[in-house]
């Protein structure tokens, strides 16, 4: 399974359709977005990915009108943080601030992939056996 990582897309109209053209010439499986679309129309683009589009909102995302319901009518889940899946049974957990990571890490039991953006710095790195990405 191939898996897209974005964040902190700031409704940047070039940089979506870059990343749009990227994961699909790419074939990804699912694109995980880390918070920080900040517009509904800027997320309505990503209905001309060929995959499905996971993700949480960031902190850009919280006061803006429209975003649930563009995610509603084509079928994204997106959702306050932290958002859980299991991806061919790899525990994956998604934060858009990483500073949240810390006040729910207990709750979670053995997590593979923490998932976060808010930094705008791409980290990759790993901590006991959990890797911590943030695509920058």
């Amino acid at each position: 399974m191939l898996v897209g990582v974005v964040s902190d897309t700031h409704n940047n109209i070039n940089n979506i359709k870059n990343i749009i053209d990227i994961f699909n010439n790419e074939r990804v499986d699912i694109v995980v977005h880390t918070g920080d679309v900040s517009k509904a129309e800027t997320l309505k683009m990503f209905s001309a990915l060929n995959c499905q589009l996971v993700g949480v909102f960031g902190n850009n995302d919280r006061s803006e009108k429209g975003l649930k319901e563009i995610s509603q009518q084509y079928n994204f889940k997106f959702q306050e943080p932290p958002l859980t899946l299991n991806l061919e049974g790899k525990k994956i957990a998604i934060f858009h601030e990483p500073e949240l990571i810390d006040s729910y890490i207990e709750k979670f039991q053995d997590i593979d992939l923490i998932l976060h953006g808010h930094t705008h710095i791409h980290r990759q790195e790993t901590i006991g056996h959990t890797i911590y990405f943030n695509p920058g």
